[in-house]
């Protein structure tokens, strides 16, 4: 597969697609609990059609934004990004919450060219740029994606928690390296800093290689931006919304398409 190619997978995944994927971007953690600081994980990120194994496209490393517990960014270690899948590693040197991040930010473009449809992913900056200028029926839209997980050592902590105000973001409840089959859970969701109100939520556990059916659970944000989910069984999960609406901060988009996707270790009781 081309490079293209694997980048375009990527950017489906992570919001910039016009319309939904059946593929899935994920981040996996080795584990999300850790006792004591100085422990080592591995990461995997592609995107991929089951959960969470890799049979499609690597999930390209140059957005990758790892918070430790005191705000401080932190390098992966052995990153590499292979046919199927990107992998790297972090050592884990604070106690607290770490936020491990893939954050995408840009535009996507269709148009008319010699009567053809075409259709453009870029920057900003490149968009004047790249399109001709015997484009017709011009649309712009504005993309913002973000792919996470989250890793504990010793007692959780908050600060990777405080929202930037851009875009769809996680502002849990419940601790989200807290927990457990068989007990509810409560999270928020936020647009641009504000409480995100009737987002369709999909929750779904991972191994779908060796199920007949996703075992999808729909939920629905409150008017609070919350929702709450009580996990039926141990194991690794996948989560996803998306939002659009006309409120871009580009000049040459006339709507915006947000996504939010998140892994969440359930651990047994």
């Amino acid at each position: 597969m081309k490079l293209r190619h694997i980048a375009l997978a990527a950017a489906l995944a992570l919001g910039v697609a016009p319309v939904a994927s059946a593929h899935k971007a994920w981040l996996q953690p080795s584990q999300t609990v850790f006792s004591e600081k100085g422990a080592w994980m591995t990461v995997d990120a592609a995107v991929s059609n089951d959960l969470f194994y890799f049979n499609h496209v690597p999930l390209g490393l140059e957005r990758l934004q790892v918070t430790a517990p005191d705000g401080s960014r932190v390098e992966p270690r052995n990153a590499a990004t292979g046919k199927l899948r990107s992998v790297f590693d972090l050592e884990l040197l604070q106690e607290g919450t770490y936020k491990v991040a893939m954050v995408n930010q840009g535009m996507f473009a269709s148009y008319m060219l010699d009567g053809e449809n075409k259709r453009w992913r870029g920057s900003p900056e490149a968009f004047k740029r790249d399109i001709p200028a015997g484009a017709t029926q011009v649309k712009v839209s504005e993309s913002t994606g973000r792919v996470e997980t989250f890793v504990t050592v010793g007692a959780p902590t908050t600060t990777v928690f405080r929202p930037s105000g851009k875009g769809l973001e996680l502002a849990p409840v419940t601790h989200p390296n807290d927990l457990y089959a068989g007990e509810a859970a409560q999270f928020q969701l936020l647009l641009d800093g504000e409480p995100a109100a009737g987002l369709e939520i999909e929750i779904v556990p991972g191994a779908t290689r060796y199920r007949d059916q996703q075992d999808t659970i729909t939920l629905t944000s409150d008017a609070d931006g919350k929702f709450s989910v009580t996990w039926p069984a141990a194991g690794m999960y996948w989560m996803e919304t998306r939002h659009s609406d006309d409120r871009t901060s580009l000049p040459d988009a006339s709507e915006r398409r947000a996504s939010y996707v998140a892994t969440f270790e359930v651990l047994p009781l």
